[in-house]
């Protein structure tokens, strides 16, 4: 037992459940992107690639990565890209996508809103009620069209081409179309979600499509339901740790923790938090496990406190200087090194953590059939973070 008579759980027992229940450790990897968007209740889709990424590393068999995963996105509509937590866009399982606008995306678009109406106020540009026309108009445009490029509702409703001096004498000022700051505080609302890419998968240009009919749900409650799905992956984690995922006041945190019912554990860093009937020691994968996960993983991002898995020497390498983790190489719960995809398609890595000779042996053995097995199923395309690293751009070059 740990502290106050709660049950400890150590560092190995924690990379033990994040190879299980984050679908890493072979035979935990999963068959469908719905089972890993499922498992990891959100991939960070800030960077397109790395959704796919993220989804490739935890398929049992990744060379269906591309396809099954736009299938879900834009056929099936089984996963939805859309903002959420921190303002950040994620894609979830669209199950989750009224959860997540309750918990955490209507705090946000109030601001959104109020920013934008104030900004067009202070350039002299019209007012809420011109602007609430044309929103009513660009939503009635993109759901005859199904999907959308602002340029193309830009057609359909010329009044999104006006242009308004954002920030005037500010060091940051600059010129914004209505349409790139109405568009993005409807996805913000809940009212649009990114739709399919441009180009290939790798491709950062995209359309818009109207978001998933959803429910209205209570605020504490989907707070709750979200703090809940996470923890059942992720836990144990502790209250700062909960507050940096979430973007909600610790208030709210502790509120939710209560209304989940959540059991206090002891951790190395101080108390954390699992959901009930999950303090039982968890046994780990039968066999040690690598992963090369990418830029932005949800793993490598899951936590604010990252010492039981990532070593401190290990960031300046492997974080840029906003706290963006680039790629990583996995061992068995824990970053050891870092990889590129170079411009001839190779994928190359670095172990960076010291090993010895028995066990560095079989890491890079495992590391570089699953370096291999990154290759085979990304074939042509090339893959370059949108937050690039030390350690990346140095292996890429």
């Amino acid at each position: 037992m740990g502290r106050d008579g709660l049950r400890y759980i150590g560092v190995a027992e924690r990379r033990a459940r994040l190879g299980v229940r984050h679908r890493l450790a072979g035979a935990a990897r999963a068959g469908s992107p719905q089972e890993v968007a499922d498992s990891l209740v959100a991939l960070h889709g800030t960077d397109p690639a790395t959704v796919y990424l993220a989804v490739g590393a935890r398929l049992a068999e990744p060379a269906k990565t591309v396809a099954e995963t736009e299938r879900a996105l834009y056929e099936e509509r089984a996963l939805v890209r859309m903002h959420g937590m921190r303002h950040t866009v994620f894609v979830f399982p669209t199950r989750l996508t009224a959860v997540v606008h309750a918990s955490t995306g209507l705090a946000v678009a109030g601001r959104e809103r109020a920013s934008l109406v104030k900004a067009m106020a202070a350039a002299g540009a019209p007012d809420a009620a011109w602007l609430a026309e044309v929103e009513e108009s660009t939503l009635a445009a993109l759901a005859r069209r199904g999907q959308a490029t602002a340029a193309e509702l830009a057609e359909d409703e010329p009044r999104l081409r006006e242009r308004f001096v954002y920030a005037a004498g500010k060091s940051y000022e600059g010129v914004h179309t209505v349409s790139t700051r109405l568009l993005r505080v409807l996805g913000v609302e809940g009212k649009v979600v990114r739709g399919r890419p441009l180009g290939s998968w790798t491709s950062s240009q995209f359309r818009w499509a109207p978001a998933p009919a959803h429910p209205e749900l209570d605020v504490a409650a989907a707070q709750a339901e979200l703090l809940r799905n996470w923890l059942a992956v992720c836990g144990p984690a502790t209250e700062a740790d909960l507050k940096w995922w979430t973007g909600w006041r610790v208030t709210e945190v502790r509120r939710a923790l209560a209304a989940t019912g959540a059991r206090a554990v002891a951790l190395d860093e101080g108390t954390g938090y699992v959901v009930d009937g999950d303090v039982d020691p968890v046994a780990g994968p039968a066999e040690p496990w690598a992963a090369l996960l990418p830029a932005l993983d949800p793993t490598a991002m899951g936590w604010q406190r990252r010492e039981w898995y990532l070593a401190p020497e290990l960031w300046p390498s492997l974080f840029d200087r906003s706290g963006n983790v680039g790629p990583t190489v996995w061992w068995d719960g824990r970053v050891v090194g870092g990889w590129a995809q170079r411009g001839d398609g190779e994928v190359v890595w670095r172990l960076l953590e010291k090993l010895g000779g028995v066990e560095r042996r079989a890491v890079e053995a495992a590391v570089a059939v699953e370096a291999e097995r990154l290759r085979g199923w990304v074939g042509a395309a090339r893959v370059t973070p949108r937050f690039r690293t030390p350690l990346e751009r140095e292996l890429s070059a």
